[in-house]
């Protein structure tokens, strides 16, 4: 396993990490949870991703219970805010009032003392951005937090998070959580290069398209039962951005390509990742432990500039034009 520093900052995290979207304390029970868990670490995942919002708090709650038995050093610990946890009118976004109390939430709901990286899932623009920034270093303040981040933020809002910060003597951002993969390479445009001028690390999610890039969807076919394709409760995503017969002929193109390099098609897709100087870390979700021995195997692997060409025609940048 590599480790590398969260963009300028001295924490280092593994190129893979753990997530817990729709499989840890939803679809995943938890003696499956703690195999993967255990997998993980044995393979030297450092650091797990949630949110409060997963399940309304059941992953959370999930990873509070498993990790009981690993030592809180041995680990970072990433949650979120922003979503919708009530139906108060302040049960939402980033005011001060939320994060405080969203954040002793998740403090509760995991059983720590301390949430390792604080992330706005999402932007708040009904709340001031310096609210936010002052909530953030309070929280870093009181030893509830020790780094704080953003999710989906476009760069404009990202660049003016660091600046704010900096007028203000408060710690700025540390890292940003945007979806990317060879079918969604956005971030390239405005926002990894915004990143990298201010000493953001990228921790990505979504690498594999939701599953799409995996190969395990013929072209012309119905999904696979048991697959995410076919269950409607996870697939809306998958279906609306990445769903159609080019893609999933490139795919099967690009699974030859894998192959010709030992590697599987989900491997060549989450290593591609990492050879983004911005991407950090590559965040994975899996429901059971095949697909995590299978997704551990991208850490290491080495890409050739020729097989890097191809893939660049084969799902092409953004445009000058495309919104970041």
């Amino acid at each position: 396993m590599e480790y590398r520093n969260l963009g300028q900052w001295g924490v280092k995290l593994s190129t893979i990490g753990l997530g817990s979207y729709l499989t840890i304390g939803m679809h995943v029970d938890d003696d499956t949870a703690a195999e993967c868990i255990r997998m993980a670490f044995d393979g030297g995942v450092n650091w797990i991703d949630t949110a409060n919002a997963y399940n309304r708090g059941e992953a959370e709650k999930a990873l509070g219970r498993l990790l009981k038995d690993y030592d809180r050093d041995d680990y970072v610990l990433a949650t979120k805010v922003w979503a919708p946890m009530g139906d108060g009118p302040n049960d939402r976004g980033l005011s001060a009032k939320h994060v405080f109390e969203q954040c002793n939430a998740s403090l509760r709901r995991l059983e720590t003392d301390y949430i390792d990286l604080y992330q706005c899932h999402r932007p708040d623009p009904e709340t001031p951005l310096e609210e936010t920034i002052r909530v953030m270093d309070d929280l870093a303040r009181q030893g509830k937090i020790i780094y704080w981040g953003v999710s989906e933020w476009d760069a404009a809002l990202i660049q003016e998070a660091c600046d704010l910060a900096t007028m203000m003597g408060c710690r700025p951002p540390v890292s940003n959580q945007p979806r990317y993969s060879l079918m969604w390479r956005r971030p390239e445009s405005l926002v990894f290069p915004t990143c990298l001028r201010n000493g953001l690390g990228n921790v990505v999610f979504s690498p594999l398209a939701h599953g799409v890039l995996t190969g395990k969807y013929e072209p012309g076919a119905k999904p696979p039962e048991g697959t995410r394709a076919a269950d409607d409760s996870m697939n809306k995503i998958m279906m609306d951005l990445y769903w159609d017969e080019e893609n999933l002929r490139k795919v099967r193109e690009m699974e030859e390509m894998a192959g010709d390099l030992g590697l599987t098609c989900a491997q060549l897709a989450m290593a591609w990742c990492l050879e983004n100087a911005a991407v950090t870390s590559v965040i994975t979700g899996v429901t059971k432990l095949s697909q995590l021995e299978d997704n551990l195997g991208a850490a290491n692997a080495m890409i050739p500039a020729d097989v890097l060409t191809k893939l660049d025609r084969m799902f092409p940048g953004p445009k000058a034009t495309d919104a970041p």
